[in-house]
């Protein structure tokens, strides 16, 4: 079984974080600018908070215009769903569907070590699945 680990050893570790201070209107700059689809909100311990993604910014920006100077821990998803490295692809893949986010946390004693995309997953199966295609291909050619 294929697990987060595999996966953070070749993407990388860095998170980009802020914290639960910040405005919306900083953090909704923060992903623009990091060009990415959700920030980690966590506290000086590096214990996960919450998560606020582009899905966030739609429904702060239906509030109206003055919500984005609230706090982003007033509009963050508080109920986070995280992984450790342990946890198998196939089986975040199902749940992440099934739930309806892109984003899992990957956390150690609830401190934050990485972060995964659906898009993460989805491109490493990609690639395991045509290394196995390889692989039967070879065995075909040698029989």
């Amino acid at each position: 079984m294929t697990t987060l680990s595999l996966i953070l050893s070749q993407k990388g570790r860095d998170v980009v974080t802020t914290a639960p201070h910040r405005t919306v209107r900083e953090v909704a700059k923060l992903l623009h600018d990091k060009a990415i689809g959700a920030v980690v909100v966590a506290g000086a311990d590096g214990i996960v908070l919450g998560i606020f993604s582009e899905r966030d910014v739609v429904k702060v920006l239906a509030l109206g215009g003055a919500a984005l100077d609230d706090s982003v821990s007033r509009h963050m998803t508080s109920r986070v769903v995280t992984a450790t490295e342990d946890a198998g692809v196939l089986q975040l893949m199902e749940r992440m569907t099934e739930g309806r986010f892109r984003h899992i946390p990957v956390v150690e004693g609830g401190r934050l070590k990485g972060l995964v995309s659906i898009g993460d997953l989805v491109k490493f199966r990609i690639a395991e699945i045509e290394t196995e295609r390889q692989a039967m291909l070879d065995y075909i050619g040698t029989a």
